[in-house]
């Protein structure tokens, strides 16, 4: 009976569980909590909640669906694994949605499944990722790391521009004139005039208006 006093002796794995409906959240506690190996030390109903909560238990694996009063279970992992990332965080969900599939991944979750799921895959997935493992839904995850590429390859639109004409950039998109650029760089207006058509020639635009408009689109980007 060795092998029964080991199993007994496994550290338990804790587990927080934040779904909006109340009948979800009873039958994953009652699944979880026929397992030797697992306990539940939290619920929550909302992500305000949830973020008041996990914190105060620090559970091993909160499970968290995706849609949620309040916000979104995205943004519950985002702030838990900021301020707690020996946390890991299950995403369930009734969707297959594939951008909360990239935005759960960006947030740092470790994995993803459908609330279709069968009971004792649930349970594999908790384990799975209570041990540091990750866990992706296998029907999105190829069109995930198919859009994670795109992200990684997508080129820099200013990236032949000099620091210099980045910065005359962004003061175009400010609205100042070539007069009033040269004022706060200290450069002759005729300088920055040739900046100005170096980096319309790069960017390949025609007018400085065109150029404002680039700022407009690329604002709150860091370039």
């Amino acid at each position: 009976m060795t092998g029964g006093g080991t199993e007994g002796a496994r550290k338990r794995i804790r587990v927080f569980l934040v779904d909006d409906h109340e009948v979800v959240r009873r039958g994953v506690a009652a699944l979880l909590e026929t397992e030797e190996d697992m306990s539940v030390v939290g619920e929550a109903g909302t992500a305000e909640q949830a973020l008041a909560r996990i914190p105060v238990v620090v559970p091993d694996v909160a499970v968290l669906d995706v849609r949620l009063p309040g916000g979104s279970g995205v943004q519950v992992c985002r702030e838990i694994r900021s301020d707690h990332p020996e946390i890991a965080c299950l995403m369930l969900t009734s969707f297959a949605d594939e951008d909360a599939l990239y935005d759960a991944v960006m947030a740092g979750a470790a994995g993803y499944v459908l609330k279709q799921i069968h009971g004792a895959d649930l349970v594999g997935a908790v384990r799975t990722v209570a041990s540091g493992g990750s866990l992706l839904d296998s029907g999105s995850t190829g069109a995930m790391l198919e859009r994670l590429r795109g992200a990684q390859a997508e080129p820099d639109p200013l990236a032949e521009l000099t620091p210099q004409e980045r910065q005359i950039l962004d003061l175009i998109g400010e609205g100042m004139t070539n007069r009033q650029i040269g004022e706060r760089l200290y450069l002759a207006e005729k300088t920055v005039k040739n900046y100005v058509s170096a980096l319309l020639s790069k960017l390949d635009l025609k007018r400085r208006t065109q150029a404002a408009v680039l700022v407009a689109e690329l604002r709150g980007r860091r370039y």
